[in-house]
């Protein structure tokens, strides 16, 4: 039973189970100087929380970003519960494979390795991500793509234009194309997306590559809205990848077992 009393429903934990006690934080373009500004912002902060309902909710912490924002820490009690039965997970609609069947499925259904090209385009400069997912020294205890024997992986690393990952991806005839974005003011990382995208089906029509994206705040289910074949979130391993790659590309090789 839940602390609702209710199965399947649950509040917010705080000090004790089932009190609804969160913490947010935020910034406001509000001075925090003098002791009648800090008064002033905290107050803003306050009454912000109220309209989120937050009731009661205390100021934590505060602190001056700059002569014009502060940033703040807020503690409360929300009314809201959660219904477990109504959260919808996505659910991954292939097996994750070990390195051996990933290899022995492209061998048996390309006859040739996979070429993946990967990029980081637009101003994103945050290579981490495509990084841990290419390189060979990998991420979270996995290996990337380069460990394996049967991908031939192009790294074109940061703030690559759109129309030079295309050309590139047409000179390599890559099979995929990934790309990752961590940079999301002002969501540039779906404008990015949707614009990459369309001058992948602009230039190269069906003989486009298989589109992938992935970054910490991308939503898994938005590939479609956004023009590509796969999105990955945050978390995503390196073996995770390389699965879906055999399982999008190579469907037909025979398949000796999951892991």
């Amino acid at each position: 039973m839940s602390p609702t009393g209710r199965v399947g429903v649950v509040r917010p934990y705080g000090d004790t189970t089932g009190d609804g006690r969160v913490q947010l934080s935020f910034t406001l373009p509000v001075p925090f100087g003098d002791e009648a500004e800090r008064a002033r912002a905290e107050g803003a902060a306050l009454q912000l929380a109220a309209k989120m309902g937050l009731d009661p909710a205390m100021v934590v912490h505060a602190k001056g970003m700059g002569p014009d924002f502060t940033f703040f820490i807020v503690y409360g009690r929300v009314g809201h519960v959660v219904d477990l039965s109504a959260v919808t997970v996505a659910e991954r609609e292939f097996p994750v494979l070990p390195a051996a069947e990933v290899n022995l499925r492209i061998r048996s259904a390309l006859g040739r390795k996979l070429v993946v090209v990967g990029a980081c385009i637009g101003t994103d400069a945050h290579t981490v991500g495509i990084d841990a997912i290419l390189n060979v020294k990998g991420h979270a205890g996995e290996k990337g793509l380069e460990y394996y024997r049967e991908i031939r992986v192009v790294n074109m690393g940061s703030q690559v234009s759109v129309a030079d990952l295309v050309a590139r991806a047409a000179a390599e005839h890559a099979d995929a194309v990934l790309v990752s974005q961590v940079v999301t003011q002002r969501d540039a990382h779906l404008s990015n997306t949707r614009e990459m995208a369309g001058a992948f089906r602009r230039e190269l029509g069906e003989r486009r590559p298989l589109l992938v994206v992935g970054g910490p705040r991308f939503d898994p289910n938005a590939a479609r809205d956004l023009g590509v074949d796969k999105v990955f979130g945050r978390g995503t391993t390196p073996r995770e990848v390389a699965s879906y790659l055999a399982h999008a590309l190579a469907p037909q090789a025979p398949q000796r077992g999951a892991a």
